[in-house]
């Protein structure tokens, strides 16, 4: 999982949270998947975190940290 982009983790995690909601999993399929969808889930909250901080500096001005909020394209929908 090592500089796994933020897209492929979120993939995954999406396909293993379908799995398990399918309710076809043995115990331990399911215990092995969460465990899985946990990293995942810390990975991308992580890439998250770092993309945040990137845009925060990019949007400093004179010493200030001007924080805006992302505007959603309206094809697009909030999640």
């Amino acid at each position: 999982m090592a500089k796994e982009k933020f897209e492929e983790a979120l993939e995954r995690l999406e396909d293993i949270v379908r799995k398990m909601e399918a309710g076809d999993m043995t115990l331990e399929e399911s215990l092995k998947a969460f465990e899985e969808g946990i990293k995942l889930a810390r990975l991308c909250s992580r890439r998250l975190d770092e993309a945040e901080r990137r845009v925060e500096i990019l949007l400093k001005q004179e010493e200030e940290l001007v924080v805006r909020p992302f505007k959603v394209a309206e094809n697009e929908s909030e999640s």
